[in-house]
């Protein structure tokens, strides 16, 4: 078959590992997802800029992803090319004086890895993050929260590429954090961000990590491929109680189920289809709507073609 110019010219562009025809499900926590197109790994943000500006150029659709913790891809697969910012996995600490400093991440950096590195340098203000999967690009898009914290609350500024390829720096007073979202302009990928952190006691920036996570692993069904939580919380009462009180637990569909253990998840038995997962949320959003009058609202992203 004739291979479209645009993924020839990508590969030769591309220092970074390029994939083509490459099944989503190898890239996505929950394991669903047709094929991509293309599938591109930069592995700097110049490299990103000039990757995104040639295939706009080209007139080729673009979807940006980080470690597809919080992603489900349609079985019919991504037409277009999706790029991911795994690669760009730079992390540091800047001190500022005896009471504080700020730590450096970019996108692709994981959550874990920036908890790890702030409990080292005896810094507090993230580890309500512990625990939480997906990389620092994710988490500040959705304002990833936990146990009363978001991260807008610790957030100093934000970097993001723009829809002309051109880097785009903004401080937290100047961005517009909602619940589970951070408004951004049409096409923008966020490159990373600037934590404000104080200097605490290692030791207890430790102790709670550890707390936190056995709570974890107490509630999440962790030996279950998953996307993490499905729904936002809607206010005043978590989505997983409102679906543990509708006799939710347990539904399921071809390969997919709403856990036991936690109402909030859905997870792949092993051989699920996108087409489950998705049935199954709706299964969920309908029966919701009849018995409590709630509408949920998906956190997951749905990207692709049925």
């Amino acid at each position: 078959m004739h291979e479209p110019n645009w993924k020839k010219e990508l590969r030769n562009l591309a220092k970074g590992k390029v994939l083509f025809d490459e099944g989503m499900d190898r890239h996505t926590s929950i394991g669903v997802g047709g094929r991509a197109d293309a599938l591109a790994f930069p592995e700097s943000a110049a490299e990103l800029g000039r990757l995104v500006a040639f295939l706009r150029a080209e007139g080729v659709p673009v979807f940006f992803v980080g470690n597809g913790t919080n992603l489900i891809v349609r079985d019919g697969g991504v037409r277009g090319a999706v790029v991911s910012t795994k690669g760009l996995r730079s992390v540091r600490v800047e001190n500022r004086g005896e009471h504080r400093a700020a730590l450096h991440a970019e996108a692709g950096a994981s959550l874990a890895e920036v908890v790890t590195l702030a409990a080292r340098e005896g810094l507090t203000g993230l580890e309500f993050c512990a625990g939480i999967p997906g990389s620092v690009g994710g988490g500040i898009r959705m304002n990833a929260g936990a146990w009363g914290s978001e991260m807008k609350d610790v957030l100093e500024s934000v970097d993001w590429l723009n829809g002309g390829g051109n880097r785009v720096s903004r401080q937290r007073a100047a961005l517009h954090f909602e619940y589970r979202s951070l408004a951004l302009p049409e096409g923008a990928c966020i490159l990373g961000g600037v934590f404000d952190l104080a200097r605490g006691d290692r030791g207890t920036v430790e102790g709670r990590i550890r707390e936190i996570l056995k709570t974890r692993s107490g509630k999440h069904p962790l030996q279950y491929r998953s996307a993490g939580s499905i729904f936002k919380n809607p206010k005043g009462t978590p989505a997983g109680r409102i679906i543990d009180e509708a006799g939710l637990k347990g539904l399921t569909l071809g390969g997919a189920r709403v856990s036991e253990m936690h109402g909030n998840f859905i997870v792949n038995l092993g051989g699920a289809t996108a087409r489950d997962i998705i049935g199954l949320i709706e299964r969920v959003r309908e029966a919701v709507r009849d018995r409590r009058g709630i509408d949920l609202e998906p956190e997951v992203q749905i990207i692709g073609e049925e």
